[in-house]
This record gives structure tokens, C-alpha cells and sequence, in this order.
């Protein structure tokens, strides 16, 4: 017997929908319109990456966050070893955008490359030298060889600075190799291959459990250094200008989904930091994460300045060149200036007016394995100062906050004189003195005089620390 059309209808309708739901789940191009009409088509592009550090976190945590397609891109991400590597990438049109390190921008531009810098993630330095058990005083290296990832990297930079200051003349008091990525140099100290490397969190939670030596905290010496940002060619910013929007909003939602959700943000850096020690994955959270990347990724033209100064040693045209030649900051500044980054923390006000919470935070679920993209989401973000330019000083856990030692010496005012330890940072301070991470500002305006940067304090730096009548 034949069906009737009313017995028939209903089962179509139900394929149809089901169809429809499997065509845009498994089809990566086609994406909903976020007012539930008709679906546009995702542009694939490819963006590069240079070094597996948690400074390439905004990248991993776009893709992971979903923001890149929320903006109509279907986006493929690839690690390429070493930053001047990299911007070969993207000179050759392999990828169209890279998260890499300013040195190998500049140096490409020295040979017209065309390739800018339109927003910096991370700028300073994160890197500890770290060297072989038996070192432990600079002298102590001569004769002796280190790794870098390329010559030209931001690795590279950072040991000739670190070896300059020591009085040792890089290349003939100490051999510098080319080794490659963190957990290759890494890999190389542990087995004897070379005597010291610079590495990031959280390798270097690693390498003191094992028994290395840290000659230098390059971040405690205050250094202004375009380490990592999002660089792309003049030529995509004449042609596609809305496509390298595109790209900067995504950046700019993960850098904020990973400032509001610790706990996704973690297990995003476990899974492409490929570790599951969790204090490690902590500190990389708090150190670089929360306390290094800003919320308004600027570069730094002061630490494009330091880097030129450098070069202009053995480069003849970083004498003359000028910081604003290797950035464009046309797009970060129309993102401020237009309310979309402030929006995006805008229930921050929420969140202060909200009764502070004193748990610690659970520990973190790490993952192990690939996962697909996690939507993002809108939880509310934990209290947090206005965004700026620059990037805030973030706590680290209450535990760790609680155990710490506090040295301090009060005075007749009732202020106490601290001398800054490794680790320190003025937020860190707040949370011990005054029970609230949020109260930072309170030490830094007692400290202005000799102070310039609450960004940057070092060790030995002595501080003030004022009393504080609502200290809870």
C-alpha cells in the first residue's frame, strides 16, 4: 500500500533537519548566522606560529575559543621552528598571518619584506637562562657553548644580551648553536650537548626540578622587547583590510577568553605545551598568561627601539631606521578607540561589586589529548583593573600567596620597607599585605619616584609598602 503524503511529510521534514544539522556540522566552511539566517561561506586561511612557549597562547586560544570562525574564518594553525623560519611563511603567501618574535620582522624588512607588526602579545622578555648543574657564575661559561633556536630569533637576542652583560663576547668567549625549538634546547642541556640555554615557562619549572642552574630572569631586568605579536605583510593589509581586522578581533576575544576562564586556559596550554604538571601550567597561567600579555595588545616601539640599537651593531641600516617602520597599529588602536576591547570587560564592574571569593581555585583539568574547538563562552570575568595599553600584574594562587615569607620592616608612618624577591610582583605584594591582589596600585603610586613601571620590579629593589586602613 503507497503512503499518504500526510504519513510522508513528517519523515521528510526529519531527514531534511537532519541533514541540514550534519551538512554545517561536518562542513567546516558553512557557519549560522548569528541572527539564525542564511549561512555564509568561511574564508580558509593559514596562520603560522614560531616557538611552543606560553607566549603564543593568544594564538591557541583564539582557535580553541572558536573565535576565528565567529569572524568567518575556518582557520588552520601550524607551528613552523624559529621565528626568521616563520616570516619566510609568510613572505612566500604560505601563511597569511604569524604570531612570531619582533627580531625576525626586523630583519626581514632589512631585506624588504613588507612585513609589519600589528599587535604585541608579549612585550618583554620571559626567559631564565638556565646552565648545567656544575655553572653557576657567569666566568664559568667561557670555553663553553649554549643554544639558541636560529641565529636572529628572539633566543638569540636575548643570550647575546644576557652574555654582553656578563662581559662575555658572543661567538669567542662562548659558542652559540642552533639547535631549534624550547624542548629541543631543552632536551640537548639535559643531555650535555651544551652548557646553557634560554627557555620560558613552564620549561623552566622543569629544568630547576632537575637540578639546573637559573644565571638570569631576563624578565627581572626590566627590558622593554617586542617578544612576540602578530605580524603580517603591507601588501594583506592593502588588499584584505577587513580580513586582518577579522584576524586582530579573534586575537583580541582569546587573549580576553583566557584572561576569564583559568581553568579552559590551562588546559589549552597543557595540550599544546604537552605537559600535564600542573604547577608548572599554573605558573605559566599567572606569570605570562594573566601578568605579561595585555588586554590591548600594543607593541612596544620603545622595545623595538632597544632591539634596533642592538642590531645596529652588525646591521648598518638599524642605525638609521625608525621603531614606527615595523608596525602598523592602524587596527589595534581602531579596536580601542572604537569601545570593542573595552567591551569585552566591560562586566568586570559586575564582578567588583560582587562579595570576593576566598577559595582557592580547583585545580585544573588537564588535557591530554587533541581536542576539538571549545566554544566560548560568558562567564562573567574575575575582578580585574580597567584594561590598558600595557598588561596589569595578575596574583598568583591564594595558597602560594598564603605560604610566602613576608619581609618587612615597618616604619613610623606605618608603612613597611620590603626588598623584592624573585618572583615578586606588585600585585603578589598586595595580595600579601593587604589580602587583595587588587590593591597594587596603592604600592605603586607610594613607590613613583623609583618606580617608573609597575610592570618591572627586580631583585634587591626596595619598596615601601603603605598601611592600609581597609585592609581586609
Amino acid at each position: 500500500m503507497r503512503n499518504s503524503p500526510t504519513t510522508l511529510r513528517p519523515s521528510i521534514i526529519a531527514v531534511l533537519v537532519f541533514g541540514a544539522l550534519a551538512f554545517t556540522l561536518f562542513h567546516p566552511w558553512v557557519s549560522v548566522a548569528a541572527d539564525g539566517g542564511a549561512t555564509q561561506p568561511l574564508k580558509k586561511i593559514v596562520i603560522g606560529y614560531s616557538a611552543i612557549t606560553t607566549s603564543q597562547a593568544p594564538l591557541w586560544m583564539a582557535y580553541e575559543g572558536g573565535f576565528f570562525r565567529k569572524y568567518g574564518l575556518e582557520v588552520q594553525i601550524i607551528f613552523v621552528e624559529s621565528g626568521s623560519r616563520t616570516v619566510q611563511t609568510l613572505i612566500s603567501g604560505d601563511v597569511v598571518a604569524a604570531q612570531v618574535a619582533g627580531p625576525a620582522v626586523i630583519q626581514s624588512n632589512f631585506q624588504g619584506s613588507g612585513v609589519v607588526m600589528i599587535a604585541g602579545f608579549l612585550n618583554t622578555m620571559d626567559y631564565k637562562f638556565i646552565v648545567a648543574r656544575d655553572i653557576t657564575r657567569p666566568d664559568q661559561l667561557k670555553g663553553k657553548s649554549v643554544a639558541v633556536s636560529r641565529i636572529g630569533s628572539s633566543s638569540d637576542f636575548a643570550t647575546r644580551y644576557a652574555l654582553e652583560k656578563y662581559g662575555l663576547v658572543p661567538d669567542k668567549d662562548v659558542a652559540i648553536l642552533q639547535i631549534g625549538s624550547q624542548p629541543a634546547r631543552m632536551s640537548a642541556l639535559e643531555g650535555g650537548k651544551i652548557h646553557g640555554v634560554m627557555i620560558a615557562i613552564p620549561l623552566t619549572a622543569r629544568a630547576t626540578k632537575l637540578g639546573f642552574n637559573t644565571l638570569a630572569d631576563l624578565q627581572m631586568l626590566g627590558l622593554e622587547y617586542q617578544h612576540t605579536g602578530l605580524a603580517v605583510s603591507q601588501n594583506l593589509i592593502k588588499t584584505q583590510p577587513e580580513l586582518v581586522r577579522n584576524v586582530l578581533k579573534a586575537f583580541v576575544e582569546g587573549i580576553h577568553f583566557m584572561k576569564s576562564h583559568r581553568k579552559e586556559a590551562i588546559a589549552i596550554l597543557a595540550k599544546y605545551l604537552k605537559t600535564d604538571d600542573v604547577e608548572a601550567l599554573q605558573e605559566a597561567y599567572e606569570a605570562v598568561s594573566q601578568a605579561l600579555i595585555p588586554e590591548k595588545p600594543y607593541p612596544t616601539l620603545k622595545g623595538i627601539q632597544i632591539m634596533l640599537r642592538e642590531m645596529a651593531v652588525k646591521e648598518p641600516a638599524a642605525r638609521s631606521a625608525k621603531p614606527e617602520q615595523f608596525v602598523d597599529m592602524t587596527f589595534v588602536k581602531e579596536l580601542d578607540s572604537s569601545g570593542f576591547i573595552d567591551r569585552l570587560y566591560k562586566s568586570t564592574a559586575v564582578a567588583k561589586a560582587a562579595p570576593s571569593r576566598t577559595e582557592p581555585a580547583p585545580a585544573p583539568e588537564i588535557v591530554k589529548e587533541k581536542a576539538a574547538p571549545m566554544e566560548a563562552r560568558t562567564k562573567p570575568l574575575a575582578a580585574e583593573e580597567k584594561a590598558k595599553p600595557v598588561a596589569k600584574q595578575i596574583p598568583a594562587s591564594p595558597e602560594k600567596a598564603a605560604t610566602a615569607p613576608v619581609t618587612a620592616k615597618a616604619t613610623k608612618s606605618g608603612a613597611q620597607e620590603y626588598m623584592v624577591k624573585l618572583g615578586d610582583t606588585l600585585s603578589k605584594l598586595s595580595e600579601r599585605f593587604y589580602n587583595s591582589p587588587y590593591k597594587w596600585e596603592k604600592i605603586y603610586e607610594a613607590n613613583k619616584d623609583t618606580l617608573k613601571n609597575p610592570h618591572y620590579i627586580y631583585v634587591g629593589q626596595k619598596l615601601m609598602i603603605p598601611a592600609d586602613d581597609q585592609a581586609s
